[in-house]
């Protein structure tokens, strides 16, 4: 429900990231400066004129875990990794690491056939629910459960209640919620905007108005109304809202039909066995690289060619790993892309992505392991659904299973905004333990599958790769800096928010060193600052 709250919370708000005042936002506004240029960006540009003129910059391989690439993008050609003992090989696989034909990265959602690739997939509370169903269906109470499976069972039950949550009727449920939640600021809009206390759905459908908030604001209205009688007036709209909500709350039930096994028709690995690893192709713009390709332009696009978009990192080539479906990634396509990855000579991982359950998480950590033993980093996206992820889980986790201790080289960034009510994204995850920091990731323009097309994009997704290229940024200009000290560089030099910040997830204004580790925004001026005192 909080992020559809969120989502329906941007079309009323009048902070200048959304909205109708968007435009007054510069495009690049993430990489300016607070003092000189009225927003929260990461100071990038001020750190490229006054500290970075005429340094000599080392190339940094960034591996990017999403959904693939428009590897014939204008702004991403020059940067995209070559894997050039493979170039020439084709099905030979000359430099032997058993995945034939990787030039740019890897497609762990294929078949061998490059043509046949997994695109769509499920939820993975969805395949989570149904494969302990038959072991849990029938409990009635935690005495019935072996103790070495309480813990297993109580993830049952939260993936029962989220497969209800997401299913058709439960996400109508949770608008209606939702829209409840935000009438008091929507009624107080119209009761002002239309100069009386009542009204009726025929009064809107009378309004004649060309304010694109007001337009937008009757559309959120309008879906309240549909759910009333004929004549109802909005001061017993949402009495009736509240009892209908209620009504079909009561009838949601979990479904009867497991997912389809989209990735298992497709790849046909034996999943279980990790040990069986080889698998895919190198199809890496397969199905819809939209995501993955806006990514890559945040982190790298070809800076100042006069072309669209400048990225955080002015000497970084871009490795790309598929294994992000449209729906939950696997476990095993994730640890293997980070194995991947290291193996292959990444010394950052890009990670935009997450999920609510991870059956095998263990498979994950152990990868994260193998990537610090490799003094690689990973940052990674803090989610999008208004939690507080110190509370409700979101995967791949920092902490180990057993000791709860954090992976000392992964990042958790939450979403930031450009100033005002906006400073902390409304639909950014949070947590004073496990978020580190928050970098600008609403309203981000970057490169978009096309050739040559470029669009603004909201979400963690977008503040992860804001924070893995100036660690590409750091290491690029300060190589001797291990992992851990390129996250300790950024993490103590973010800029402090010494205002009051709204919470995501209660609406309550709070400080912001209540939301992360360090409550800040990063900053690439003082991190490269900080970076020149590190021997």
């Amino acid at each position: 429900m909080k992020r559809i709250v969120a989502a329906l919370a941007l079309i009323l708000s009048a902070g200048v990231a959304f909205g109708q005042n968007a435009q007054t936002v510069p495009l690049n506004w993430h990489l300016l400066d607070h003092q000189k240029d009225g927003v929260y960006g990461i100071s990038l540009e001020k750190a490229y004129q006054e500290l970075l003129q005429n340094k000599k910059a080392d190339t940094v391989l960034v591996a990017i875990i999403d959904s693939g690439i428009d590897t014939l993008h204008e702004d991403l050609r020059p940067v995209l990794w070559h894997n050039r003992l493979e170039m020439a090989g084709g099905s030979t696989d000359p430099d032997k690491n058993g995945y034939a034909g990787d030039i740019y990265g890897w497609n762990f959602l294929g078949s061998d056939d490059p043509t046949k690739n997994v695109t769509k997939d499920s939820y993975e509370s969805q395949r989570f629910y149904f494969k302990y169903k038959d072991k849990f269906a029938n409990v009635t109470s935690e005495e019935q459960v072996k103790k070495k499976e309480c813990q297993l069972y109580h993830d049952w039950l939260r993936s029962k209640a989220h497969v209800i949550e997401v299913s058709e009727e439960g996400q109508a449920v949770e608008m209606l919620y939702s829209l409840l939640e935000i009438y008091p600021r929507l009624d107080s809009y119209f009761t002002s905007y239309l100069k009386t206390d009542t009204f009726t759905a025929q009064d809107l459908d009378t309004l004649k108005t060309n304010n694109v908030k007001a337009l937008q604001a009757t559309k959120l209205y309008g879906l309240m109304f549909e759910k009333a009688k004929p004549g109802i007036t909005n001061k017993q709209l949402p009495e009736y809202l509240q009892q209908y909500a209620d009504s079909m709350k009561m009838t949601l039930k979990a479904p009867e039909t497991p997912p389809v096994d989209y990735r298992g028709r497709v790849v046909e690995d034996n999943y279980s066995n990790f040990k069986d690893r080889y698998y895919g192709n190198s199809n890496i713009m397969a199905g819809d690289p939209t995501h993955g390709t806006h990514v890559a332009g945040i982190i790298g696009a070809v800076r100042d060619n006069g072309l669209g978009v400048n990225g955080v990192a002015n000497a970084v080539k871009i490795m790309m790993i598929r294994a992000v479906p449209d729906g939950d990634e696997h476990d095993k396509d994730i640890a293997l892309a980070i194995r991947y990855a290291v193996d292959n000579g990444a010394k950052i991982i890009n990670m935009s992505f997450g999920k609510s359950f991870s059956p095998e998480r263990k498979w994950v950590e152990d990868a994260i392991k193998y990537a610090q033993k490799h003094d690689v980093l990973l940052v990674k996206a803090a989610g999008n659904e208004s939690e507080n992820v110190d509370v409700v889980p979101y995967f791949p986790n920092p902490l180990t299973i057993k000791k709860h201790k954090k992976a000392p080289n992964m990042i958790t960034v939450g979403a930031s905004g450009p100033a005002g009510t906006s400073l902390v994204a409304p639909f950014s995850n949070y947590g004073k333990n496990i978020v580190d920091v928050f970098a600008p990731g609403a309203n981000i323009y970057s490169t978009i599958p096309g050739g040559n097309q470029y669009a603004p994009f909201s979400g963690t997704s977008m503040a992860s790769p804001v924070v893995a290229g100036l660690a590409a940024l750091i290491e690029s200009y300060y190589p001797h800096l291990t992992a851990e000290q390129i996250k300790a560089v950024i993490e103590e030099s973010v800029e402090k928010v010494n205002e009051p910040v709204i919470n995501p997830g209660t609406g309550e204004l709070v400080p912001m060193s209540e939301l992360s580790r360090t409550g800040g925004i990063v900053n690439a001026y003082k991190a490269i600052k900080l970076a020149e005192t590190y021997k």
